[in-house]
């Protein structure tokens, strides 16, 4: 992959929604919620503050985090892997 976000912007990969509930009952494609967990591939820089100095970012490459269901700008490489660009501001939470 080579794609680089830019200033305070993150690129997740949506982790794969759940096929099962828990008590067994398959869930068909057309029923599935959009993921909200994914997988933090690359991160910019970090944020400019309003005194010029550059905010290094809380997340990093290999974190697992926690979106908002509708957060983000989707998009497909040349390999056909989905990913979501987003602001380091719409993540709600890293996973530990």
């Amino acid at each position: 992959m080579n794609i680089q976000p830019l200033g305070d912007r993150v690129i997740i990969k949506p982790l794969e929604a759940e096929s099962k509930t828990k008590g067994g009952i398959v869930i068909p494609d057309t029923a599935k919620e959009k993921p909200q967990e994914g997988k933090v591939v690359a991160v910019g820089k970090g944020k400019v503050s309003d005194d010029g100095k550059l905010q290094a970012l809380e997340v990093k490459a290999g974190d697992k985090v926690l979106y908002g269901k509708y957060s983000g700008t989707e998009i497909t490489t040349k390999e056909g892997e989905e990913l979501l660009i987003m602001k380091e501001e719409d993540i709600l939470a890293i996973i530990k």
